[in-house]
């Protein structure tokens, strides 16, 4: 960190949202306490649909000040969720709470790897990027697959093209101003915030440029207790949102028969066979290498259920 030893390290906001698991919160929130980054951590958890869990910040503040001479201060407020139900509105709740020069995002469900912060910070410093992200482990079952980005990944073109699932929302770190002034805050409209974290990061790549730290530094469980697993008919409105809002969805044929090839998959697994065909058959027709228009056929034909493809796309740690 010698970049930035003339200077107090920003205080860093760190937003959970959470509902009904706390386990693995109280994981998520000790691997953020564990950074080596020696500036201070705010964690501000966000409990959406659910009442706060008071004796977390009890315990979690009990030795928030041990360790100061070697790390920063590391603290943790708990707060509900007052904006729209949903992933979307909790985060927004904990940017509005958040008191840091930076802020970053945490699923309560994954881990971050010590040296995170301490990494993406310095990142920022020597850039000037307002944003910068990193790479992810992967974890279904007993599988580990490490995905990390490259730079030229995050440009606008190639995450409309991909996406890019290995800029994973664990692993954002932003700078407050640029969030609240020039990229925004996350949609609510939304529906069932599904993919609301493509559309902030499409927002922040036409905002400037994502700096990445080449490295798998968040641990992201995959694949369990999915929210969406069995809300197609909402991932299908949110496909068709995102397509009117960004026009750049539909500029490219592969990015839009990605998008379109998950429509198939999502009718096909609503058990709506005819509809699945024939989005997979328009899917084919834009990009006949996009892999969902078949799987969503073989599905559609019931010769392999929605889950178990859903299952063997997770174990190679991609999701349909």
């Amino acid at each position: 960190m010698n970049a930035m030893a003339q200077d107090p390290l920003p205080l860093v906001s760190v937003v959970i949202a959470t509902r009904n698991r706390p386990e693995l919160l109280r994981q998520a929130i000790e691997a953020v306490r564990r950074q080596t980054y020696a500036g201070p951590i705010e964690c501000v958890v966000v409990f959406d649909q659910a009442p706060v869990d008071d004796s977390l910040v009890a315990s979690a503040n009990a030795g928030a000040g041990d360790g100061a001479d070697e790390k920063g201060e590391r603290t943790l407020v708990a707060i509900p969720n007052p904006r729209t139900p949903g992933l979307a509105g909790a985060r927004n709740a904990g940017i509005d709470a958040a008191q840091g020069e930076l802020i970053a995002f945490c699923d309560d469900d994954d881990e971050w790897l010590p040296e995170k912060l301490d990494r993406q910070v310095e990142h920022l410093s020597r850039t000037g990027a307002d944003v910068v992200v990193s790479g992810i482990e992967v974890r279904y079952d007993d599988k580990v697959v490490r995905r990390v980005p490259k730079a030229a990944d995050l440009d606008l073109a190639q995450l409309a093209r991909r996406r890019v699932m290995e800029a994973h929302p664990s692993t954002v770190v932003v700078r407050t101003s640029a969030l609240r002034d020039r990229i925004g805050l996350v949609d609510e409209d939304i529906p069932g915030s599904y993919g609301e974290d493509f559309d902030w990061i499409l927002r922040a790549a036409q905002a400037g440029p994502i700096a990445v730290v080449e490295l798998p530094l968040v641990r992201v469980l995959w694949g369990r207790q999915s929210y969406f697993s069995t809300r197609w008919r909402t991932i299908i409105e949110a496909i068709d949102y995102g397509l009117a809002k960004h026009a750049i969805l539909s500029a490219d044929s592969r990015g839009l028969a990605r998008l379109q090839g998950r429509k198939a998959f999502a009718y096909a697994a609503l058990g709506e066979s005819r509809t699945a065909v024939r989005w997979a058959f328009q899917t084919l027709r834009l990009n006949w290498r996009e892999q969902r228009a078949y799987v969503a056929i073989v599905v559609a034909m019931r010769l392999v259920s929605a889950d178990r493809a859903l299952r063997l796309a997770h174990s190679v740690g991609r999701g349909i």
